[in-house]
Protein backbone atom coordinates (compact mmCIF):
# COMPACT_ATOMS: atom_id res chain seq x y z
CA UNK A 1 0.00 0.00 0.00
CA UNK A 2 1.52 3.52 -0.90
CA UNK A 3 2.16 5.40 1.97
CA UNK A 4 2.11 9.31 2.40
CA UNK A 5 3.06 11.97 4.78
CA UNK A 6 -0.07 13.74 5.90
CA UNK A 7 -0.69 17.02 5.57
CA UNK A 8 -3.97 19.23 5.09
CA UNK A 9 -4.14 19.67 1.52
CA UNK A 10 -3.65 15.78 0.88
CA UNK A 11 -6.72 14.82 3.48
CA UNK A 12 -8.86 17.74 2.06
CA UNK A 13 -8.38 16.77 -1.54
CA UNK A 14 -9.04 13.23 -0.78
CA UNK A 15 -12.18 11.10 -2.23
CA UNK A 16 -13.35 8.23 -3.33
CA UNK A 17 -13.32 7.49 -7.35
CA UNK A 18 -17.14 6.46 -8.10
CA UNK A 19 -16.35 3.09 -9.54
CA UNK A 20 -14.87 2.30 -6.29
CA UNK A 21 -16.54 1.16 -2.69
CA UNK A 22 -13.96 2.34 -0.51
CA UNK A 23 -10.69 4.09 -0.90
CA UNK A 24 -7.54 4.54 1.43
CA UNK A 25 -4.83 6.91 1.68
CA UNK A 26 -2.14 5.82 4.29
CA UNK A 27 0.27 7.48 6.72
CA UNK A 28 3.55 6.99 6.41
CA UNK A 29 4.77 8.76 9.64
CA UNK A 30 2.43 6.56 12.14
CA UNK A 31 2.14 2.96 10.68
CA UNK A 32 -1.54 1.77 10.53
CA UNK A 33 -2.99 4.94 10.49
CA UNK A 34 -5.14 5.43 7.42
CA UNK A 35 -7.82 7.87 5.70
CA UNK A 36 -11.03 6.07 4.48
CA UNK A 37 -13.30 7.37 1.88
CA UNK A 38 -16.73 6.44 0.10
CA UNK A 39 -18.22 8.02 -2.81
CA UNK A 40 -21.38 8.55 -0.70
CA UNK A 41 -19.74 9.67 2.97
CA UNK A 42 -17.45 11.73 3.74
CA UNK A 43 -13.33 10.55 4.90
CA UNK A 44 -12.66 8.92 8.25
CA UNK A 45 -9.55 8.56 10.20
CA UNK A 46 -9.16 4.62 10.67
CA UNK A 47 -6.80 2.98 12.32
CA UNK A 48 -5.35 -1.16 10.89
CA UNK A 49 -3.23 -3.52 12.32
CA UNK A 50 -3.83 -6.99 14.12
CA UNK A 51 -4.42 -8.57 17.35
CA UNK A 52 -3.94 -12.10 17.99
CA UNK A 53 -3.36 -12.34 14.61
CA UNK A 54 -6.33 -11.34 13.73
CA UNK A 55 -7.16 -7.96 11.30
CA UNK A 56 -8.81 -5.11 13.42
CA UNK A 57 -9.65 -1.92 12.26
CA UNK A 58 -11.10 1.08 13.74
CA UNK A 59 -12.29 4.27 13.31
CA UNK A 60 -10.94 7.19 14.92
CA UNK A 61 -12.67 10.09 13.65
CA UNK A 62 -13.68 12.72 11.03
CA UNK A 63 -10.64 14.97 9.76
CA UNK A 64 -13.41 17.85 10.56
CA UNK A 65 -13.05 16.84 14.49
CA UNK A 66 -9.09 15.71 14.81
CA UNK A 67 -6.27 17.41 13.45
CA UNK A 68 -3.17 15.10 11.61
CA UNK A 69 -1.76 15.52 15.01
CA UNK A 70 -4.34 14.26 17.42
CA UNK A 71 -5.47 11.79 15.10
CA UNK A 72 -1.59 10.45 15.05
CA UNK A 73 -1.66 10.52 18.59
CA UNK A 74 -4.68 8.74 18.89
CA UNK A 75 -3.31 5.75 16.64
CA UNK A 76 -0.10 5.52 18.82
CA UNK A 77 -2.08 4.74 21.51
CA UNK A 78 -4.30 2.38 19.85
CA UNK A 79 -0.79 0.53 19.06
CA UNK A 80 0.51 0.83 22.83
CA UNK A 81 -2.80 -0.85 23.93
CA UNK A 82 -2.25 -3.42 21.37
CA UNK A 83 1.68 -4.46 21.99
CA UNK A 84 0.01 -4.85 26.02
CA UNK A 85 -2.03 -7.27 25.10
CA UNK A 86 -5.69 -4.79 25.54
CA UNK A 87 -7.94 -5.47 22.64
CA UNK A 88 -8.63 -1.84 21.41
CA UNK A 89 -12.19 -2.74 21.09
CA UNK A 90 -13.00 -3.87 24.67
CA UNK A 91 -10.74 -0.59 25.81
CA UNK A 92 -13.00 1.73 23.71
CA UNK A 93 -16.23 0.29 25.16
CA UNK A 94 -15.42 0.44 28.68
CA UNK A 95 -14.39 3.99 27.72
CA UNK A 96 -17.63 4.59 26.84
CA UNK A 97 -19.63 2.42 29.68
CA UNK A 98 -17.46 4.82 31.82
CA UNK A 99 -18.40 8.37 30.19
CA UNK A 100 -22.39 7.20 29.84
CA UNK A 101 -22.17 6.68 33.48
CA UNK A 102 -20.12 9.76 34.60
CA UNK A 103 -23.20 11.48 32.87
CA UNK A 104 -25.81 10.06 34.66
CA UNK A 105 -24.63 10.39 37.54
CA UNK A 106 -24.06 13.89 36.74
CA UNK A 107 -27.57 13.95 35.17
CA UNK A 108 -28.94 11.82 39.03
CA UNK A 109 -27.62 14.37 41.53
CA UNK A 110 -29.37 17.52 39.86
CA UNK A 111 -32.50 15.36 39.15
CA UNK A 112 -35.47 16.93 40.01
CA UNK A 113 -38.48 15.41 42.12
CA UNK A 114 -40.76 16.21 38.76
CA UNK A 115 -37.99 14.13 36.77
CA UNK A 116 -37.74 11.15 38.79
CA UNK A 117 -41.36 11.06 39.45
CA UNK A 118 -42.21 11.20 35.67
CA UNK A 119 -39.92 8.45 35.63
CA UNK A 120 -41.68 6.88 38.55
CA UNK A 121 -44.99 6.51 36.82
CA UNK A 122 -43.32 5.53 33.65
CA UNK A 123 -42.07 2.19 35.18
CA UNK A 124 -44.66 1.68 37.84
CA UNK A 125 -47.69 2.27 35.27
CA UNK A 126 -48.04 -1.27 33.57
CA UNK A 127 -49.08 -2.02 37.15
CA UNK A 128 -51.38 0.50 38.17
CA UNK A 129 -54.97 0.83 37.20
CA UNK A 130 -56.35 3.81 34.62
CA UNK A 131 -57.51 5.56 37.55
CA UNK A 132 -55.34 5.15 39.81
CA UNK A 133 -52.37 6.49 37.59
CA UNK A 134 -54.85 9.12 36.44
CA UNK A 135 -54.66 9.79 40.06
CA UNK A 136 -50.94 10.62 40.54
CA UNK A 137 -50.91 12.92 37.99
CA UNK A 138 -53.54 15.03 38.88
CA UNK A 139 -51.75 15.14 42.42
CA UNK A 140 -48.85 17.14 40.51
CA UNK A 141 -51.41 18.52 38.17
CA UNK A 142 -49.84 22.77 37.59
CA UNK A 143 -53.14 24.41 37.99
CA UNK A 144 -53.83 27.66 36.83
CA UNK A 145 -56.62 26.51 33.78
CA UNK A 146 -59.99 27.90 33.67
CA UNK A 147 -62.49 26.11 36.09
CA UNK A 148 -65.34 24.25 34.93
CA UNK A 149 -66.85 24.99 37.99
CA UNK A 150 -66.91 27.73 40.94
CA UNK A 151 -66.42 31.47 41.33
CA UNK A 152 -63.91 33.72 41.50
CA UNK A 153 -64.52 35.22 45.27
CA UNK A 154 -61.75 37.88 44.79
CA UNK A 155 -62.70 38.91 41.61
CA UNK A 156 -66.70 37.97 41.03
CA UNK A 157 -68.04 37.65 36.95
CA UNK A 158 -64.13 36.70 36.55
CA UNK A 159 -63.77 32.71 36.29
CA UNK A 160 -61.69 30.86 38.51
CA UNK A 161 -58.84 29.04 37.81
CA UNK A 162 -58.00 25.19 38.73
CA UNK A 163 -56.36 25.07 41.95
CA UNK A 164 -52.40 23.36 41.55
CA UNK A 165 -52.07 19.52 42.61
CA UNK A 166 -50.42 19.22 46.06
CA UNK A 167 -47.19 17.25 44.71
CA UNK A 168 -46.88 20.04 42.54
CA UNK A 169 -45.32 22.23 44.60
CA UNK A 170 -42.39 20.04 45.19
CA UNK A 171 -41.65 19.29 41.86
CA UNK A 172 -38.83 21.80 40.68
CA UNK A 173 -37.18 21.34 43.39
CA UNK A 174 -33.89 18.87 43.29
CA UNK A 175 -34.37 15.35 44.90
CA UNK A 176 -31.46 15.92 46.68
CA UNK A 177 -32.99 18.67 48.59
CA UNK A 178 -35.72 17.20 49.58
CA UNK A 179 -35.48 16.56 53.57
CA UNK A 180 -37.88 15.59 56.45
CA UNK A 181 -37.63 19.71 57.11
CA UNK A 182 -39.03 20.45 53.58
CA UNK A 183 -41.82 17.71 53.55
CA UNK A 184 -42.95 19.20 57.13
CA UNK A 185 -42.74 22.50 55.90
CA UNK A 186 -45.41 21.21 52.85
CA UNK A 187 -47.39 19.35 54.82
CA UNK A 188 -48.10 22.54 57.11
CA UNK A 189 -48.94 24.50 54.12
CA UNK A 190 -51.29 22.28 52.44
CA UNK A 191 -53.18 21.23 55.50
CA UNK A 192 -54.45 24.44 55.76
CA UNK A 193 -56.65 24.68 52.82
CA UNK A 194 -57.15 20.53 51.61
CA UNK A 195 -56.25 18.54 55.10
CA UNK A 196 -57.76 15.23 53.24
CA UNK A 197 -56.50 15.51 49.46
CA UNK A 198 -52.80 16.44 51.67
CA UNK A 199 -53.50 12.94 53.47
CA UNK A 200 -54.02 11.30 50.31
CA UNK A 201 -50.74 13.14 48.68
CA UNK A 202 -48.47 12.38 51.18
CA UNK A 203 -49.25 8.54 51.61
CA UNK A 204 -48.66 8.34 47.58
CA UNK A 205 -45.25 10.75 48.40
CA UNK A 206 -43.91 8.30 50.58
CA UNK A 207 -44.43 5.12 48.41
CA UNK A 208 -42.40 7.52 45.45
CA UNK A 209 -39.87 7.80 47.89
CA UNK A 210 -39.59 4.50 49.16
CA UNK A 211 -39.61 3.12 45.26
CA UNK A 212 -36.21 5.84 44.87
CA UNK A 213 -34.59 3.98 47.56
CA UNK A 214 -34.99 0.32 46.11
CA UNK A 215 -32.92 2.26 42.86
CA UNK A 216 -29.12 3.14 43.52
CA UNK A 217 -29.43 6.32 40.83
CA UNK A 218 -32.05 7.72 43.19
CA UNK A 219 -31.45 6.46 46.66
CA UNK A 220 -28.30 7.96 47.13
CA UNK A 221 -29.87 11.17 46.97
CA UNK A 222 -32.17 10.85 49.41
CA UNK A 223 -31.53 12.92 52.98
CA UNK A 224 -32.75 10.04 54.66
CA UNK A 225 -34.14 6.44 53.86
CA UNK A 226 -37.89 8.16 53.67
CA UNK A 227 -37.67 12.22 54.04
CA UNK A 228 -41.60 11.66 54.21
CA UNK A 229 -41.90 9.59 56.43
CA UNK A 230 -42.32 11.99 60.01
CA UNK A 231 -44.07 12.26 63.24
CA UNK A 232 -44.16 16.09 62.09
CA UNK A 233 -45.76 15.83 58.59
CA UNK A 234 -48.27 13.23 60.15
CA UNK A 235 -49.28 15.63 62.91
CA UNK A 236 -49.43 18.56 60.46
CA UNK A 237 -52.01 16.74 58.00
CA UNK A 238 -53.90 15.44 61.63
CA UNK A 239 -55.79 12.67 60.93
CA UNK A 240 -59.25 11.99 58.99
CA UNK A 241 -62.19 12.31 60.48
CA UNK A 242 -64.48 9.25 61.56
CA UNK A 243 -67.44 8.49 59.07
CA UNK A 244 -70.92 7.70 61.17
CA UNK A 245 -73.78 8.85 58.68
CA UNK A 246 -75.82 5.83 58.44
CA UNK A 247 -79.90 4.97 58.48
CA UNK A 248 -81.13 3.66 61.99
CA UNK A 249 -83.62 1.11 61.89
CA UNK A 250 -86.29 3.76 62.92
CA UNK A 251 -85.44 5.87 60.23
CA UNK A 252 -86.00 3.42 57.44
CA UNK A 253 -89.91 4.20 57.10
CA UNK A 254 -88.90 8.23 56.14
CA UNK A 255 -85.95 7.85 54.16
CA UNK A 256 -87.57 5.01 52.14
CA UNK A 257 -90.66 7.49 51.87
CA UNK A 258 -88.40 10.36 50.86
CA UNK A 259 -86.91 8.07 47.99
CA UNK A 260 -89.48 6.68 46.62
CA UNK A 261 -90.88 10.77 46.18
CA UNK A 262 -88.46 11.45 44.11
CA UNK A 263 -89.74 12.91 40.80
CA UNK A 264 -87.07 10.65 38.23
CA UNK A 265 -87.61 7.29 38.78
CA UNK A 266 -83.93 6.44 37.74
CA UNK A 267 -82.45 8.25 40.50
CA UNK A 268 -85.39 6.97 43.20
CA UNK A 269 -84.35 3.41 42.23
CA UNK A 270 -80.60 3.82 42.13
CA UNK A 271 -81.02 5.31 45.57
CA UNK A 272 -83.21 2.29 46.50
CA UNK A 273 -80.15 0.11 45.07
CA UNK A 274 -77.57 1.02 46.71
CA UNK A 275 -79.06 0.39 50.69
CA UNK A 276 -80.23 -2.66 49.39
CA UNK A 277 -76.77 -3.99 47.57
CA UNK A 278 -74.59 -2.13 50.25
CA UNK A 279 -72.31 -1.44 46.69
CA UNK A 280 -70.10 1.79 46.19
CA UNK A 281 -72.08 4.57 44.75
CA UNK A 282 -70.04 4.47 41.48
CA UNK A 283 -70.40 0.36 41.08
CA UNK A 284 -74.14 1.12 41.35
CA UNK A 285 -73.96 3.86 38.68
CA UNK A 286 -72.03 1.89 36.33
CA UNK A 287 -73.95 -1.02 36.43
CA UNK A 288 -75.19 -2.08 32.77
CA UNK A 289 -77.79 -4.50 31.62
CA UNK A 290 -75.75 -7.26 30.76
CA UNK A 291 -74.41 -7.56 34.12
CA UNK A 292 -77.89 -8.59 35.46
CA UNK A 293 -78.96 -12.68 35.50
CA UNK A 294 -81.94 -12.89 35.49
CA UNK A 295 -82.00 -16.93 34.84
CA UNK A 296 -79.92 -17.16 38.17
CA UNK A 297 -80.67 -14.17 39.61
CA UNK A 298 -77.10 -12.61 39.72
CA UNK A 299 -75.53 -8.87 39.22
CA UNK A 300 -71.96 -8.41 38.74
CA UNK A 301 -70.41 -5.77 39.87
CA UNK A 302 -67.25 -3.71 39.11
CA UNK A 303 -65.18 -4.32 41.96
CA UNK A 304 -62.41 -2.13 42.62
CA UNK A 305 -60.65 -4.40 44.85
CA UNK A 306 -61.22 -7.81 43.11
CA UNK A 307 -62.19 -6.66 39.78
CA UNK A 308 -65.68 -8.25 39.07
CA UNK A 309 -67.98 -9.55 42.04
CA UNK A 310 -71.48 -11.41 41.62
CA UNK A 311 -73.82 -11.08 44.03
CA UNK A 312 -77.76 -11.88 44.60
CA UNK A 313 -80.18 -10.63 42.41
CA UNK A 314 -82.92 -10.02 45.59
CA UNK A 315 -86.69 -9.91 44.32
CA UNK A 316 -87.18 -6.06 45.41
CA UNK A 317 -84.16 -4.99 44.05
CA UNK A 318 -84.72 -6.90 40.43
CA UNK A 319 -88.91 -5.38 40.25
CA UNK A 320 -86.87 -1.39 40.76
CA UNK A 321 -84.39 -2.91 37.90
CA UNK A 322 -87.25 -4.59 35.62
CA UNK A 323 -89.17 -0.91 36.08
CA UNK A 324 -86.76 1.44 34.31
CA UNK A 325 -86.17 2.13 31.07
CA UNK A 326 -83.86 0.43 28.51
CA UNK A 327 -82.37 3.35 26.79
CA UNK A 328 -79.12 2.21 26.10
CA UNK A 329 -76.43 -0.17 28.18
CA UNK A 330 -76.82 1.30 31.30
CA UNK A 331 -79.40 0.63 33.84
CA UNK A 332 -79.51 3.83 35.38
CA UNK A 333 -79.66 5.95 32.33
CA UNK A 334 -79.94 9.41 31.29
CA UNK A 335 -81.17 11.02 28.45
CA UNK A 336 -79.12 14.21 28.43
CA UNK A 337 -76.14 14.48 26.16
CA UNK A 338 -72.88 16.58 27.80
CA UNK A 339 -69.98 18.26 26.61
CA UNK A 340 -66.49 16.94 26.68
CA UNK A 341 -65.47 18.95 29.51
CA UNK A 342 -68.14 17.66 31.53
CA UNK A 343 -68.28 14.36 30.33
CA UNK A 344 -63.54 14.35 32.09
CA UNK A 345 -65.52 16.24 35.30
CA UNK A 346 -68.19 12.94 35.14
CA UNK A 347 -65.31 10.61 35.00
CA UNK A 348 -63.26 11.92 38.07
CA UNK A 349 -66.80 12.49 40.44
CA UNK A 350 -67.10 8.20 39.47
CA UNK A 351 -63.79 7.32 40.25
CA UNK A 352 -63.93 8.87 43.37
CA UNK A 353 -67.54 7.70 44.11
CA UNK A 354 -65.98 4.06 43.24
CA UNK A 355 -62.88 4.47 45.15
CA UNK A 356 -65.52 5.93 48.06
CA UNK A 357 -63.43 9.05 48.37
CA UNK A 358 -64.25 12.68 48.82
CA UNK A 359 -64.25 14.39 45.00
CA UNK A 360 -62.52 17.60 45.08
CA UNK A 361 -64.64 20.63 44.72
CA UNK A 362 -65.68 20.61 40.98
CA UNK A 363 -65.74 16.95 40.59
CA UNK A 364 -69.86 16.57 41.22
CA UNK A 365 -71.15 18.46 38.21
CA UNK A 366 -74.44 16.65 37.20
CA UNK A 367 -73.02 14.62 34.20
CA UNK A 368 -74.33 11.69 31.72
CA UNK A 369 -72.13 11.77 28.99
CA UNK A 370 -72.00 8.00 28.32
CA UNK A 371 -75.83 8.03 29.07
CA UNK A 372 -75.52 6.71 32.61
CA UNK A 373 -77.31 8.67 35.91
CA UNK A 374 -75.85 11.93 36.66
CA UNK A 375 -75.51 13.49 40.14
CA UNK A 376 -77.79 11.06 41.89
CA UNK A 377 -76.39 13.51 45.50
CA UNK A 378 -78.33 16.41 44.84
CA UNK A 379 -81.76 14.02 44.62
CA UNK A 380 -80.72 12.36 47.98
CA UNK A 381 -79.57 15.11 49.66
CA UNK A 382 -82.76 17.51 48.77
CA UNK A 383 -85.04 14.34 49.41
CA UNK A 384 -83.21 13.41 52.88
CA UNK A 385 -83.84 17.38 54.09
CA UNK A 386 -87.25 17.26 54.09
CA UNK A 387 -87.72 14.33 56.53
CA UNK A 388 -84.54 15.91 58.41
CA UNK A 389 -82.23 13.33 57.70
CA UNK A 390 -79.39 16.15 56.94
CA UNK A 391 -75.82 14.52 56.66
CA UNK A 392 -76.60 11.35 55.01
CA UNK A 393 -74.43 10.72 52.23
CA UNK A 394 -74.29 8.17 49.07
CA UNK A 395 -71.69 6.45 50.92
CA UNK A 396 -73.55 6.69 54.00
CA UNK A 397 -76.12 4.07 52.29
CA UNK A 398 -73.27 1.94 51.93
CA UNK A 399 -72.23 2.15 55.33
CA UNK A 400 -76.03 1.80 56.98
CA UNK A 401 -76.12 -1.76 54.85
CA UNK A 402 -73.58 -3.16 56.80
CA UNK A 403 -75.18 -1.61 60.54
CA UNK A 404 -78.01 -2.77 59.55
CA UNK A 405 -77.16 -6.37 59.17
CA UNK A 406 -76.42 -6.25 62.95
CA UNK A 407 -79.71 -6.44 63.74
CA UNK A 408 -80.54 -9.83 62.11
CA UNK A 409 -76.83 -11.58 62.96
CA UNK A 410 -75.85 -11.96 59.56
CA UNK A 411 -71.78 -13.78 59.42
CA UNK A 412 -69.68 -10.79 59.07
CA UNK A 413 -67.67 -12.94 56.07
CA UNK A 414 -71.30 -12.65 53.63
CA UNK A 415 -71.37 -9.15 54.57
CA UNK A 416 -68.01 -8.76 53.53
CA UNK A 417 -68.80 -10.92 50.25
CA UNK A 418 -71.63 -8.72 49.11
CA UNK A 419 -69.93 -5.31 49.92
CA UNK A 420 -67.00 -6.36 48.25
CA UNK A 421 -64.25 -6.18 51.52
CA UNK A 422 -61.59 -8.01 51.23
CA UNK A 423 -61.56 -10.90 54.12
CA UNK A 424 -60.00 -9.73 57.23
CA UNK A 425 -59.70 -13.31 58.65
CA UNK A 426 -57.46 -16.87 57.75
CA UNK A 427 -60.66 -18.31 57.55
CA UNK A 428 -62.42 -16.21 55.67
CA UNK A 429 -59.74 -15.47 53.21
CA UNK A 430 -58.68 -19.56 52.59
CA UNK A 431 -61.54 -21.46 53.56
CA UNK A 432 -64.77 -20.08 53.10
CA UNK A 433 -66.21 -19.87 49.53
CA UNK A 434 -69.75 -19.08 49.88
CA UNK A 435 -71.44 -19.56 46.50
CA UNK A 436 -74.30 -17.28 44.90
CA UNK A 437 -77.29 -19.23 46.07
CA UNK A 438 -75.75 -19.50 49.84
CA UNK A 439 -75.44 -15.26 49.98
CA UNK A 440 -78.70 -15.22 48.38
CA UNK A 441 -80.57 -16.97 51.48
CA UNK A 442 -78.71 -14.08 53.83
CA UNK A 443 -78.99 -11.02 51.31
CA UNK A 444 -83.11 -12.06 50.97
CA UNK A 445 -83.55 -12.07 54.24
CA UNK A 446 -81.68 -8.57 54.61
CA UNK A 447 -83.38 -7.22 52.13
CA UNK A 448 -87.03 -8.14 53.57
CA UNK A 449 -85.95 -7.18 57.26
CA UNK A 450 -85.25 -3.82 56.23
CA UNK A 451 -88.46 -3.38 53.73
CA UNK A 452 -90.19 -4.41 56.92
CA UNK A 453 -89.01 -1.76 59.05
CA UNK A 454 -90.16 0.58 56.50
CA UNK A 455 -93.15 -0.54 56.12
CA UNK A 456 -92.81 -1.45 52.36
CA UNK A 457 -94.50 -4.78 50.84
CA UNK A 458 -94.55 -5.46 47.50
CA UNK A 459 -95.83 -8.31 45.83
CA UNK A 460 -92.50 -10.65 44.76
CA UNK A 461 -94.52 -13.21 42.40
CA UNK A 462 -95.62 -10.09 39.98
CA UNK A 463 -94.03 -9.72 36.62
CA UNK A 464 -90.92 -8.36 36.53
CA UNK A 465 -91.94 -4.34 35.75
CA UNK A 466 -95.52 -4.65 37.12
CA UNK A 467 -94.05 -3.67 40.70
CA UNK A 468 -96.92 -3.04 43.16
CA UNK A 469 -95.42 -1.07 46.36
CA UNK A 470 -97.33 -0.29 49.62
CA UNK A 471 -95.66 2.02 51.88
CA UNK A 472 -97.37 1.68 55.28
CA UNK A 473 -98.05 5.10 57.29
Amino acid sequence: MAKIAFTAGRVAAFNCPNDKTQAFLWDVTVPGLGLRATPAGKPSYVFQSEFKGKSLRLTIGSPDAWSIPKAQEKAREIQRQIDEGRDPREVKAAITAADVAKRQEARSVTATVGEVWTAYLAERRPQWGERHYADHLKMAKAGGEIAKRGVNAIAPGVKALTVAGPIHALLLMPLLELTPAVVEAWATEQAKTRPTYARLCWRCLKVFLNWCAEHAEYSRLLATLNPARTKKAREALGKPAVKDDSLQREQLAVWFSAVRQIQNPVVSAYLQTMLLTGARPGEVLTLRWDDLNTQWKGMTIRDKVEGLRVIPLTPYVAHLLAALPRRNEWVFSSTRALSMDEQNTRRRALDHAAAGTQAPTGTTAPISASGNLSDPASAHRVACATVSLEGLTLHGLRRSFSTLTEWLEVPTGVVAQIQGHKPSATAEKHYKRRPLDLLRVHHERIEAWILEQAGVTFDAKAAPGALRVVVAN
